[in-house]
């Protein structure tokens, strides 16, 4: 299919012109001035489909890096099937995900890579890849660790957090780093004092305080910044580059910062839930009838959200504009609130962790723009630049140029998005936890691979035309 983009706002990383994009099958193969005739005197006659995008931003389909599509986590199953999440992260304009296949102590690498493409194989409607998530160190997964690269997969995850379940020791984190350094691997770290937390919440409980309230308070800040200036310091020793997933501790942001102030490659992610939610507004919620003070539990998440009155959201806003942050993923992992968060009533230590925001991104950060908080352009680097530089997929995705994937959005200034449950929802969750936020914009038009997949307010793709994505290595190393 050939596809004339007319009119539009064309946002980089870098900058805005207004430009017309032609594609052809899967692929940008020109980005003309208005009026050009260097393809011939009416191109919009030549072309199958033409789109007006008159007043509105043409930009890269967004990129989310981290998801969680049916993973298994305190006793259930992440709601969204790798179907359902990618039609929710189409209709908000991501058209590439990156989920994590997971490996746990006494488990084959191998085995569960495999489980995982079983599972999205023929299912997505986006473009998927993986990181690979190691659980358990020892002899087997560390050689596993070197046919990653073959498979396409250039980063892996650690655990600092969760003992008993993917919790690593030090020494451990150790030997994954020296590996990684060795074959170009990108450590990703989930940087919590895990061990101390669990005394921390066990005390907690003991002394009644069992209300999801209460997971925010075991899961202290310091415990997020300890384990992050750890982190730091074992990637320094072993010169493996470190990503730091969901970070929402300012002071955690302090860590990575003066690391990168160092010259280090140390790179930090935060979430939506981070730059907007609160410990007091949220996980301290009691306005729901139905579920009382453990209204919270929708908004139950790890590392948790903070406290509004100790700054950390402007902080994640600043790491954003001063770039001591580098990128927004979601950490989709959605539950619903019946028969599966509802499992921690009366003990918040077993509410499943986990939000659903992938439809929501790409709209959450641009109100962000809106607001003053942000860039147009850091908009678009956030969303989509840097998530195809970060994890080896810039060229092909993350940018708008011949030769790119027709990965693109088109986005109304003007329009308007009504988020919540019969509004703007197609996840699979019985809530919503961004329930009533309004955004000044809207997502029009989703193309993926020069597919259109939403337009004129209505889905036109299907499971199964996402491609699994090979990357290359991380391509954002200073």
């Amino acid at each position: 299919m050939t596809i004339l983009i007319k009119g539009g706002t064309v946002v980089s990383s870098t900058g805005r012109t207004v430009a017309d994009v032609l594609v052809d099958g899967e692929s940008v193969v020109a980005v003309l001035a208005p009026g050009s005739t260097l393809l011939g005197h009416d191109l919009a006659a030549s072309v199958e489909t033409v789109i007006d995008a008159t007043g509105k931003y043409v930009i890269p389909g967004g990129i989310d890096a981290h998801t969680h599509m049916q993973l298994p986590f305190g006793g259930t199953e992440a709601s969204d099937t790798f179907e359902t999440g990618t039609i929710a992260a189409a209709w908000g304009g991501t058209t590439s995900i990156i989920d994590f296949a997971v490996q746990k102590a006494g488990e084959r690498v191998e085995d569960g890579l495999a489980a995982w493409h079983d599972k999205a194989r023929g299912n997505c409607a986006v473009d998927y890849g993986f990181h690979q998530i190691i659980g358990g160190v020892d002899e087997q997964s560390l050689k596993a660790m070197e046919t990653l690269v073959d498979e396409g997969i250039t980063s892996y995850k650690m655990f600092m957090a969760y003992p008993g379940v993917f919790y690593a020791t030090d020494d451990q984190i150790l030997r994954a780093m020296q590996k990684a350094r060795e074959l170009g691997l990108m450590t990703m770290m989930h940087a919590e004092n895990g061990p101390v937390i669990d005394v921390l919440a066990e005390q907690l409980y003991n002394a009644g305080k069992t209300t999801p309230y209460f997971h925010g308070i075991a899961r202290a800040w310091q415990m997020e910044e300890e384990a992050t200036h750890r982190a730091i310091m074992l990637a320094h020793l072993t010169d493996a580059p470190l990503y730091v997933v969901h970070v929402s501790a300012k002071q955690a942001v302090e860590q990575l910062a003066a690391a990168r102030d160092r010259g280090q490659n140390v790179f930090g992610e935060t979430c939506p839930q981070y730059l907007y939610l609160s410990l007091e507004e949220q996980l301290g919620a009691t306005g729901d009838p139905t579920w009382g003070d453990f209204e919270g539990a929708k908004w139950v998440c790890s590392t948790p959200l903070r406290s509004r009155a100790e700054g950390h959201q402007d902080a994640m806003w600043q790491g954003l504009r001063t770039n001591d942050l580098q990128m927004v993923s979601t950490d989709h992992c959605p539950f619903c609130m019946k028969d599966q968060k509802e499992l921690g009533r009366g003990d918040f230590r077993a509410i499943p962790n986990g939000i659903g925001s992938i439809e929501h991104r790409m709209d959450l950060l641009y109100q962000g723009v809106v607001t003053g908080q942000i860039s147009l352009e850091r908009w678009v680097e956030l969303t989509s630049t840097t998530p195809a530089r970060m994890f080896g997929l810039y060229g092909k995705k993350g940018v708008i140029a011949p030769g790119a994937d027709a990965d693109i959005v088109v986005y109304d200034p003007a329009g308007h998005t009504s988020i919540g449950v019969g509004k703007t929802h197609h996840m699979a969750m019985d809530h919503s936890a961004w329930e009533g936020y309004e955004i000044d914009g809207h997502v029009d038009v989703v193309i993926s691979r020069g597919s259109v997949l939403v337009s004129d307010g209505a889905f036109h793709g299907r499971a199964g035309h996402g491609q699994y994505l090979k990357r290359g290595l991380t391509q954002y190393l200073v």
